[in-house]
C-alpha cells in the first residue's frame, strides 16, 4: 500500500470542496462520509478474520465484509455521480428560453435532470442505512480492540444518511410530479425510520466497553 500523504487525492478533494466551484458538494461529502463508515467495518473485520479468538464468528464477519466493501465501493462510485448530475441539471437551467417551444423543453429538461439528481442522493441514501444496519453485527462479532471503530462508522453512517436527504428534499421542493416527489418522501422516511435510535444505541454500547 503507497504512503499516504497530505498530499494525495484526499487533499485534492477537500481544496475542490472548499473552493468556489459547486462540485463536489453536499452530495459527494455525503457518499464519501458513507464509504468512509464503510470502510472502518470492512477493517474491523479484516482485523478480526484469521484470529483464533474469533475462529466461530469467522462466517459472518466475513459476510459482513463482503456487504461492507459492495456498500463502500458503490458509494465510491456515487461521489463521482453526484457531481455529473448536479453537471447536467446546471446545463438544463442554461437552455435558451427565448420562445415558447424552447421554454417548454427548457422546462422538460430540467424536470428531468431534477429527477435525476434526486435520484443518485437517494441512492447514496440507501447505501448509508445500509452502512448504519452493519455496525450493530460488526459491534458483536468484530474485534473488540477496534471496537471504537464500530463506533466511529455507525456516526458517520447516520451522518451521511440525513446528509444525502437534504440532498434529495431540496431537488423535490423544484419538482412538479407530485406522485414522484411523495413516493420519494415516503422512500427516505423509511430509510431513516430508527436509524438514529440505532446509532445512539451502537455509540452508547461501544462507549460503555472501552
Amino acid at each position: 500500500m503507497p504512503e499516504l500523504t497530505v498530499k494525495s487525492a484526499t487533499a485534492d478533494f477537500l481544496e475542490a470542496l472548499a473552493s468556489s466551484a459547486p462540485t463536489p458538494g453536499g452530495g459527494s461529502v455525503a457518499a464519501l462520509t458513507g464509504a468512509l463508515g464503510a470502510g472502518l467495518i470492512s477493517m474491523v473485520c479484516n482485523l478480526t478474520l484469521g484470529k483464533e479468538k474469533y475462529k466461530g464468528v469467522e462466517a459472518e464477519v466475513a459476510r459482513l465484509l463482503e456487504e461492507s466493501e459492495k456498500l463502500r465501493l458503490e458509494l465510491m462510485a456515487l461521489i463521482e455521480a453526484d457531481m455529473g448530475v448536479y453537471g447536467k441539471l446546471s446545463a438544463a437551467y442554461k437552455l435558451p428560453k427565448d420562445t415558447d417551444q424552447d421554454k417548454a423543453a427548457r422546462t422538460k429538461a430540467i424536470q428531468e435532470a431534477l429527477k435525476e439528481a434526486t435520484g443518485v442522493p437517494l441512492a447514496i441514501a440507501r447505501a448509508c442505512a445500509k452502512v448504519v444496519d452493519l455496525c450493530p453485527p460488526a459491534g458483536k462479532v468484530g474485534n473488540v480492540g477496534a471496537i471504537s471503530d464500530v463506533g466511529v462508522a455507525v456516526l458517520l453512517g447516520e451522518a451521511a444518511l440525513r446528509s444525502a436527504a437534504l440532498n434529495v428534499a431540496i431537488n423535490l421542493g423544484s419538482l412538479k410530479d407530485e406522485a414522484f416527489v411523495q413516493a420519494t418522501r415516503r422512500e427516505m422516511d423509511q430509510l431513516m425510520a430508527g436509524k438514529a435510535d440505532l446509532k445512539e444505541l451502537v455509540y452508547q454500547d461501544v462507549m460503555a466497553r472501552l
